[in-house]
């Protein structure tokens, strides 16, 4: 009698299991999510790196994002110009001009020339740095240099030198990851193909800048006077320029008391960008 009741829960329990089976089948038909296939063919398009430079929270999700009419084709940074036209013709429409952008760390405040208020000695962390005080650096936006930008660039593209982030032009993509993890916001997306960029981000007034880095912007604004395109500007007190109206002159960078613009083509090839100030 113990032999047959063993047999019949068994019995019973498998059929109970056959039958909640074809229920989950049944009911994973009805209430089958439909997923657009472009999704999948988008997200093989993309670079795969994850790296969550256009605001995503990876490849996966941007993909969704551009099926869904949230994102452009080109919403990736990471994507050269043939990968952006591959989205574009799944999507169906046509790829719009896109410029490939480049990081640029705007500081030149390396050990050598930028003062320091302490001796830190905790994590190697730029965040973690700046709540101490705003980090070592006397410069109130300068680079903290303990590479927080290196640890997430997924692509290899960032070094610190003498206390101060490096971009290595021929691994970056362009992804802007380093621009959100600097606490700084002394790194920049510029134009690849940028001839100039100004190596300072303070906008203290000259005097107060000369206290604590020799080669820092005071704000003089003789490249903005001598600048015959237009292109660079002093506001608050420290200059920028505008790429879509330089012309590479490089008269800013001959003018220059401080020797803080930068020309790309005098800087190792334009490949790896350090301070080199005599």
């Amino acid at each position: 009698m113990d032999v047959m009741n063993i047999v019949m829960a068994g019995v019973w329990f498998a059929v109970l299991g056959l039958v909640l089976g074809l229920a989950l089948a049944v009911a994973s038909k009805i209430f089958a999510v439909k997923v657009d296939e472009r999704v999948e063919q988008i997200t093989e398009c993309l670079p795969g790196a994850n790296c969550g430079g256009c605001g995503y929270s990876g490849c996966a999700a941007l993909a969704q994002a551009v099926v869904d009419g949230k994102a452009a084709p080109s919403a990736c940074n990471a994507a050269d110009d043939e990968t952006v036209e591959k989205i574009s013709a799944i999507m169906g429409i046509k790829a719009g001009e896109r410029v490939r952008m480049r990081a640029q760390v705007m500081c030149s405040g390396t050990h050598k020339h930028a003062l320091k208020k302490y001796e830190y000695e905790g994590a190697l962390d730029c965040i973690a740095a700046a709540r101490l005080g705003g980090g070592d650096k006397l410069c109130p936006n300068g680079c903290i240099g303990l590479g927080t930008c290196a640890d997430v660039c997924k692509f290899d593209a960032i070094q610190v030198k003498d206390g101060v982030a490096a971009v290595d032009y021929r691994k970056c993509v362009g992804c802007g990851v380093c621009v959100s993890s600097c606490p700084k916001n002394v790194i920049r997306l510029i134009p690849f193909d940028a001839e100039h960029w100004v190596g300072c981000a303070s906008h203290d007034k000259g005097p107060v800048v000369r206290k604590y880095c020799d080669v820092g912007c005071i704000g003089c604004k003789l490249c903005e006077k001598n600048c015959e395109a237009g292109a660079i500007t002093v506001d608050g007190f420290v200059a920028s320029i505008d790429y879509t109206k330089c012309n590479g002159c490089d008269k800013c960078v001959e003018v220059c008391p401080r020797k803080i613009i930068w020309s790309a083509t005098a800087q190792d090839g334009g490949l790896i960008i350090e301070r080199n100030a005599k």
